[in-house]
């Protein structure tokens, strides 16, 4: 099968691999649709740790075409998302519902403990347990339940309330995906945060109800003025100073919500009076779990959101480092990869 295999820092190459066979309580997955996320442009640059080659992806969909021995419930032919978060189900966060938090993670294409090969590929394997039948939910919609996953955790992590204040600061495809979700988490008022002018439109598009350029006004001043105070601040972008400034715009028991993927040595400073004076919150989240992958495709099945307006370029596996040079240049949306297509 064809792969795009990173194999060094910046360089991605189609290659030729053995087709994975499913073992007795896995499926053989054609991948129809992969989207490329902000975690594999960090694998592409070496803003983390990752042991070259290897096959990033890990937000796809595609058709069941083997099983194994062991596997009932599952036939070729049909439909899922993957899940691609494999935890162990015996460690102490595992029992407690926290599987992202897993000490012995597993990802496909994704960062954890352990990372195998993921779905940029014509084929995957996958245990039975981590998909979710789609019925006929096109794939390229149902590639964003790892995503919506991610997302649903993480508003589970701020405890969001109905009628909350919140600020997105950063609105590439995350953001907006948050952006709507939370309203349809029933959040009060919405504020972008994004310097990018198409952006910020189709932030408003999907649902904000303000966006504001961050390089021409003053972020806090002008968020007060609109909305008050601001019960959550969600970091979409994976910068320290982003960070800051999300935490910044939060008052007396707000929460800020780390959701961009920062770099592995990065530090932020942040007044630790105010954290206990004001009962201010700084959050992490971090990856999905069965549960909020679940939801994510109910929720895509039940046309809950528009994923389609976030969906900029599409790319067979040649295309994929074509993709992350949009990305690092701040093109388009949301990428996405067909291995299978030519």
């Amino acid at each position: 099968m064809r792969t795009a295999t990173l194999t060094g820092e910046r360089t991605v190459e189609v290659t030729e691999r053995p087709t994975p066979e499913p073992a007795e309580d896995e499926l053989q997955v054609e991948v129809v649709a992969c989207g490329v996320c902000a975690t594999d442009l960090h694998m592409y640059r070496g803003g983390l740790t990752v042991d070259y080659p290897m096959v990033p992806g890990h937000e796809s969909a595609g058709e069941v075409v083997a099983v194994g021995g062991g596997v009932e419930r599952y036939d070729p032919g049909d439909r899922v998302a993957i899940n691609p978060s494999i935890p162990c189900h015996e460690c102490r966060p595992c029992k407690a519902g926290r599987e992202n938090l897993c000490r012995d993670l597993t990802s496909i294409g994704g960062a954890a403990t352990h990372v195998v090969d993921g779905a940029f590929a014509e084929y995957v394997r996958i245990p039975v347990g981590n998909v979710e039948p789609i019925g006929d939910l096109d794939y390229r919609t149902a590639a964003f339940a790892e995503p919506l996953g991610c997302c649903i955790n993480g508003l589970d992590r701020v405890r969001l309330t109905s009628g909350e204040t919140v600020v997105v600061v950063g609105a590439g495809a995350i953001g907006l995906l948050l952006v709507q979700l939370l309203r349809a988490s029933g959040a009060g008022p919405i504020v972008v945060s994004e310097p990018v002018e198409e952006r910020r439109s189709a932030a408003l598009s999907v649902g904000a109800d303000h966006a504001l350029d961050p390089t021409a006004v003053d972020l806090r001043e002008t968020v007060a003025d609109l909305v008050g105070d601001v019960d959550v601040a969600i970091e979409a972008v994976g910068l320290p100073q982003t960070i800051e400034q999300a935490h910044s715009l939060t008052g007396p028991g707000g929460r800020t919500l780390v959701f961009g993927v920062p770099p592995e040595d990065a530090t932020v400073e942040l007044s630790p009076f105010d954290v206990f004076y004001g009962e201010r919150e700084v959050v992490g989240t971090y990856s999905l779990t069965p549960g909020t992958f679940a939801r994510a495709v109910t929720m895509l099945r039940n046309g809950r959101l528009d994923t389609d307006a976030l969906v900029t370029d599409e790319f067979g596996l040649e295309g994929l480092e074509r993709a992350f040079e949009q990305m690092e240049a701040t093109e388009g949306l949301k990428k996405m990869v067909y291995p299978n297509r030519e």
